[in-house]
């Protein structure tokens, strides 16, 4: 193939891949600023909010593992379509969802076909491109990811105050057929050398991942001490255990231990687990202490978080570009120390009387903290590893990241019922501050995984 096709291939695979992901994360974000009218429209109580996010996030990371061997055995581009088509197909059902229990139902259809896109679209990604030219298509792919960061809430909020909430679902069906078609036609197929599905590994894998977002999710509303929680704890911990132990005996494993062994891949997949619980559980309450809190209506939410969000959608390009000089360790460390101090910083100033300007610095602050640290993250565990292991990498990267967000909204839910509730914009001010404050716990915890990756890539 010429240099120019060759060129041409991989910019369809980065813009097809990069779209898949937009829509992927929008849907984790877009329903934040519609938190408020499901609640009115569907008699929703914060439980049941709680499950309209993990629900979405419970589909996604427990077929993660399985979604990168499918790709592996069956093709990446073919499990990547496939993802994408069931992905619209759930987001119709939750746009007719007639009450809360469809919806999330929906919800998690939605997650499992977002779980066959992610990692996929991270493989076609690190197939098509070179290691060296890895972390600028990364900071790409991570800079259009974040974009729905802003366009989430916004649209959101756009949607609900101009419609109704269930359009921020509609839109999913015709760009899930517009992304099917072009990676029919635009993506190369690809699989990976190990062709030979790990059963057991896929069977402990799946469980434990199910039994640990189980406990998260359920976590709150069933209490942490009770027989549901902490049998669910015990059986993901377990079949985690039996999964560690198995793939060291395995003849085809799907996450070989030895990948482990680079303090790059194990850091980096530390890193965007507490990442991304801190930025997915501070979103859920952000757009609900606009509102909530301060009376803004959803729209006047949604363009609230764009400061935050544009920096999410910029950052990353200059990052992604700069990672392979510098390492990935500095913008790890620099990002989610950012994204702390901005965090306690909003729980200072917390009050129902606040101006807005008076958040804004910290919302430009938190986002670019974030936007720092995700192309890092993702360089330091995608190019850790050999072009063979790409997709499996991509899985366990995509798995962390999943188990983080529901971990993060669990526990920022904690923070949250501990000190308030929603009976009034008082309370709930107090509830938010705390929850904030458990936000930047977590965006340490990630910044302490980061510090022991080395300074400059090996």
């Amino acid at each position: 193939m010429s240099t120019t096709g060759e060129s041409s291939r991989r910019a369809w695979v980065l813009v097809i891949t990069s779209i898949a992901s937009l829509m992927v994360v929008l849907d984790a974000l877009v329903v934040a600023t519609a938190l408020t009218a499901i609640r009115t429209d569907l008699g929703a109580s914060v439980t049941e909010l709680e499950w309209t996010v993990n629900a979405y996030g419970l589909g996604f990371a427990v077929l993660l593992m399985t979604a990168a061997a499918a790709g592996d055995r069956w093709g990446r581009r073919r499990v990547f379509t496939a993802g994408v088509a069931v992905f619209a197909l759930a987001s119709l059902a939750c746009a007719v969802a007639p009450n809360v229990a469809t919806l999330v139902a929906g919800r998690v259809l939605q997650g499992a076909g977002a779980a066959f896109v992610m990692p996929l679209a991270l493989a076609l990604l690190g197939a098509a491109y070179p290691p060296a030219m890895r972390p600028k298509a990364l900071g790409v792919f991570a800079s259009v990811s974040g974009v729905a960061v802003p366009l989430g809430p916004l649209l959101g909020g756009a949607v609900v105050a101009g419609i109704s909430w269930p359009w921020i679902f509609w839109i999913n069906v015709p760009s899930g057929a517009v992304l099917v078609y072009l990676a029919l036609t635009r993506i190369e197929e690809s699989r990976g050398p190990d062709r030979a599905i790990d059963l057991p590994g896929l069977v402990l894998i799946t469980v434990g991942s199910l039994g640990l977002v189980w406990a998260l999710v359920q976590g709150n509303t069933a209490g942490w001490g009770s027989t549901e929680i902490v049998g669910a704890v015990v059986v993901g911990l377990l079949a985690i255990g039996a999964f560690a132990g198995w793939q060291r005996r395995a003849a085809h494993p799907m996450l070989p231990p030895h990948l482990f062994g680079s303090r790059r891949f194990a850091a980096g997949n530390v890193v965007i687990f507490f990442h991304w619980g801190s930025a997915l559980g501070a979103v859920f309450f952000m757009a609900q202490f606009l509102q909530t809190g301060l009376g803004y209506g959803p729209l006047a939410a949604g363009l609230g978080l764009v400061p935050w969000g544009l920096t999410t959608a910029i950052v990353p390009q200059w990052a992604g570009r700069l990672v392979g000089r510098f390492g990935e360790r500095p913008f790890i460390v620099a990002g989610l120390g950012l994204h702390s101090l901005a965090m306690v910083w909003l729980a200072l100033v917390a009050d129902p009387a606040v101006g807005y300007w008076a958040i804004v610095a910290p919302l430009v602050l938190s986002g670019s903290g974030i936007a720092m640290c995700l192309p890092a993250a993702q360089s330091a565990v995608l190019t850790s590893v050999p072009p063979q292991l790409i997709g499996k990498a991509s899985g366990a990267f995509s798995a962390m990241r999943q188990l983080g967000g529901a971990f993060g909204v669990a526990v920022l839910v904690v923070g949250f019922t501990a000190a308030g509730s929603y009976t009034t914009s008082e309370t709930f001010t107090d509830g938010f501050a705390a929850a904030v404050v458990a936000s930047a716990v977590l965006a340490v915890a990630g910044a302490l995984a980061g510090s022991v990756i080395p300074r400059r890539r090996g």
